[in-house]
C-alpha cells in the first residue's frame, strides 16, 4: 500500500515535489514546499507505523496515506479550475489575422488580376468591391464609398470616403467600388500594428503575487524550526524525553501544519466566486482578474456600444412644413427600404413602428458616400446628406447625423439620427463613482458627440477621436502613476486596451476579438454588470482572507500543543489529522457562503 501511494504521489504530485526541491536549493520556501512537507510527513509517519510500530505509542498507530493523496488531489483540483477558467490569448490574435483578405484584385494595364495579398507592394493599385475588406493601408484614387471603420474608431456609423481619402486595412467597404493605391503593406499597416499591440498587451500583464507563497515563505521555516526543536528538546534536553516523544511531537507538528486547507482556501473561493459571477452574467476568465477587480481605482469606458446602444436611431423628424411630416417619412421610407445602409435601416425601423406607408419607386440608385435617389410619380426624389443634396448652412450639430429629403429639387425636411445612451449607463456610472472609482471616457468618435454623452452622464474626464494606440498610451500612463485601471469596451479597436488594462471588461454584444482579449466578458449589454463584477471581486477577496484565517487557525492553536509546550498534554497524530480535516471543512463551508451573497 505504501509503495502504491508513493507512486501516485510522484505521478500526480511530482511537480510539487520538484518545485519544492528547486526552492530549497535557493534557500526559499513556497506553497509547493508546504505540500511536499505535508504529503511527505503523512507518508513517512504511516510507513513508520507499518515497519517500526514499536517506536510509536499504541494509541497513535494510525495510517495517513489517504491524507497525502487528499492534499495532492485538492491542490490539483484548484489548479485545474484556474486553468479551465483562463482564456487563450491566441484566439484574439487569430481573429485579428482573419480580418485581412487572402487575395486581392491588382490593377495591371487596366485589367483586374487576382493575386495573393503577400504580393502587394507599395504603389500597387487595387480594386475594392462592395462587401470586401480593404487589404492594405492606402488612398482612394478613383470612386467613392461608405467604409465601416468600427474596428478602428468603434463608431458604428459608416464613414463617407471620396477620391483622395485614406483607407485602412481590415475595414469593410459597404457600398460602391473604388480603386486605391497601396501606401503601407505587411507589418506596416494599421491592422498589423493592432495585432502587435494585442500581443504585447496580453504578454505584458504582470502576474499577481501568489498570496499562499508569501504566507508559505514565513510559515514553512517556522514549522520546520518547531519540528527541529521538538527533535532536539525531546531527544537530548528533556529528562523525560524519548524516541517515542520525538516521533509523536515532530510528526504531529508537521501533520497539524499540513496545507490541505491552504490548498483549498483560494481555489474554493475563486471557484465559487467565478460561479457566482456567472449567475450575474459575468464570465470571469482567471483568478488574477477576479483579484485585481477588487482594487480598481480608475475605469476607462469606450462610448459607442458600451455607454451607448451602438446603433443609430431616429431622434427627430424636422419637416419644413409640418403638414408634410407624413409625406416626408413616406418618401424617406420608400427609398431607404431599398438600401442596406445602417442609417437606412434605422429610418426603416422608425417608419415601420409609426405605420408609415411605402410607395413603389423606379430608377433607384445608390450614390456611395452620399445617399439614394429614385423617381416617384414622375418626380426626382433624393434622400441623403447635405453634400449629396447640394445644401449649405444646414445648421446640423456634429454630434448628430442628419438625413435630408428633397422632391423635384425642393427640400422637404430632414430626419435626425443619433446613438442613444443605454438605460442603465447613468446608474452604473453613479454606482461606480460612489465606490470611489474615477471614470474616464475615451472614444474614437467626434468631440461634439463625446462631449454631449459625457455631459449627460456627469463625467468630466473624457477624450475624443482616440486611436487604439492613444487608448493604450493613456492606460499605460495611468498605470505608471500607480493607478489600477480597468477598461470597458466592445470593439476591435478596444482589444489592445482591454489586454493591457489591469482588468479588461468586454461587453457580450461586442466583437469576438474584444471578448477574447478581455479578462471578464459581460453577458448581454449592461454596464451595471461591471459594478456587479467589482462587488463579486471584493466579496471573493474578503472570503479568501477569511478562508486563509480558517486554514491556519487550527494550525496556529494546535502547533504549540503538538510540540509538547503543555506536556504532558500532547496531540495524538490521529487528532492532528482530524484538525486538518476540520480546517478543510471550515474553508469549504465559508467559500460556499459566496453563492448567497448580495451583489
Amino acid at each position: 500500500t505504501g509503495v502504491l501511494v508513493l507512486v501516485v504521489m510522484f505521478v500526480s504530485g511530482g511537480d510539487f515535489l520538484r518545485n519544492a526541491w528547486h526552492s530549497m536549493t535557493y534557500f526559499s520556501t513556497t506553497m509547493d514546499t508546504l505540500i511536499a512537507l505535508g504529503t511527505g510527513t503523512a507518508w513517512i509517519y504511516s510507513m513508520l507505523v507499518l515497519l517500526m510500530p514499536s517506536i510509536v505509542p499504541e494509541d497513535s498507530r494510525h495510517l495517513f496515506f489517504e491524507a497525502a493523496l487528499f492534499i495532492i488531489g485538492f491542490v490539483n483540483l484548484g489548479k485545474s479550475l484556474e486553468m479551465n477558467a483562463r482564456g487563450k490569448a491566441s484566439s484574439a490574435i487569430e481573429k485579428l489575422l482573419n480580418l485581412s483578405p487572402d487575395n486581392v484584385l491588382l490593377i495591371v494595364d487596366n485589367e483586374e488580376v487576382p493575386a495573393p495579398l503577400s504580393e502587394v507592394v507599395v504603389g500597387n493599385q487595387l480594386r475594392v468591391k462592395p462587401g470586401d475588406r480593404i487589404p492594405v493601408d492606402g488612398r482612394i484614387i478613383e470612386g467613392n464609398s461608405n467604409i465601416d471603420e468600427s474596428m478602428l474608431s468603434g463608431e458604428s456609423i459608416p464613414v463617407d470616403k471620396q477620391s483622395g481619402d485614406a483607407v485602412s486595412a481590415g475595414t469593410i467597404n459597404l457600398f460602391g467600388s473604388f480603386t486605391m493605391q497601396a501606401e503601407q503593406v505587411g507589418g506596416e499597416t494599421t491592422l498589423a500594428r493592432m495585432i502587435d499591440m494585442v500581443k504585447n498587451a496580453q504578454n505584458s500583464k504582470p502576474p499577481i503575487a501568489r498570496l499562499t507563497d508569501s504566507i508559505a515563505a514565513v510559515f514553512v521555516p517556522l514549522v520546520l524550526l518547531v519540528a527541529v526543536a521538538c527533535v532536539v528538546y525531546w531527544g537530548w534536553i528533556a529528562s523525560e524525553g524519548s524516541l517515542s516523544l520525538v516521533t509523536i511531537t515532530a510528526m504531529s507538528v508537521l501533520i497539524v501544519a499540513c496545507p490541505c486547507a491552504l490548498g483549498l482556501a483560494i481555489p474554493m473561493s475563486v471557484m465559487v466566486g467565478i460561479s457566482r459571477g456567472a449567475n450575474d452574467g459575468l464570465l470571469i476568465r482567471n483568478s488574477d482578474a477576479l483579484q485585481a477587480a477588487a482594487g480598481i481605482k480608475t475605469i476607462i469606458l469606450d462610448k459607442t456600444g458600451t455607454i451607448t446602444e451602438g446603433k443609430p436611431v431616429v431622434t427627430d423628424v424636422l419637416p419644413i412644413d409640418e403638414s408634410n411630416r407624413g409625406k416626408l417619412l413616406e418618401l424617406a421610407y420608400s427609398l431607404e427600404y431599398l438600401s442596406e445602409h445602417p442609417l437606412a435601416l434605422a429610418i426603416n425601423r422608425y417608419c415601420l413602428e409609426k405605420d408609415i406607408s411605402r410607395a413603389n419607386v423606379t430608377d433607384f440608385e445608390i450614390s456611395p458616400g452620399g445617399g439614394v435617389s429614385a423617381t416617384l410619380d414622375g418626380k426626382d426624389i433624393k434622400v441623403g446628406n447635405a453634400k449629396y443634396l447640394s445644401l449649405t448652412n444646414t445648421g446640423s450639430g456634429e454630434s448628430e447625423t442628419t438625413i435630408y429629403i428633397s422632391e423635384a429639387g425642393k427640400l422637404l425636411g430632414s430626419i435626425v439620427l443619433d446613438d442613444q445612451i443605454k438605460s442603465d449607463s447613468k446608474s452604473a456610472i453613479r454606482d461606480l463613482q460612489s465606490m470611489g472609482i474615477s471614470i474616464i471616457i475615451l472614444s474614437g468618435d467626434n468631440p461634439s458627440s463625446v462631449s454631449k454623452v459625457a455631459g449627460q452622464l456627469g463625467v468630466d474626464d473624457f477624450e475624443s477621436e482616440m486611436s487604439p494606440e492613444e487608448k493604450l498610451s493613456k492606460i499605460k500612463a495611468l498605470q505608471k502613476n500607480g493607478e489600477k485601471v480597468a477598461m470597458v469596451g466592445d470593439g476591435i479597436n478596444d482589444a489592445p486596451a482591454l489586454g493591457i488594462a489591469d482588468v479588461g471588461f468586454a461587453m457580450g454584444s461586442g466583437t469576438d476579438i474584444a471578448i477574447e482579449s478581455a479578462d471578464i466578458a459581460i453577458v448581454g449589454n449592461q454596464l451595471t454588470r461591471v459594478v456587479s463584477a467589482i462587488r463579486v471581486s471584493k466579496l471573493t477577496m474578503r472570503n479568501i482572507y477569511q478562508n486563509l484565517f480558517g486554514a491556519f487557525a487550527y494550525n496556529i492553536i494546535l502547533i504549540p500543543i503538538a510540540a509538547g509546550v503543555f506536556y504532558p498534554m500532547l496531540i495524538n497524530p490521529a487528532f492532528a489529522g482530524l484538525a486538518m480535516a476540520m480546517s478543510s471543512v471550515t474553508v469549504v463551508t465559508n467559500a460556499n457562503r459566496l453563492r448567497f451573497a448580495r451583489v
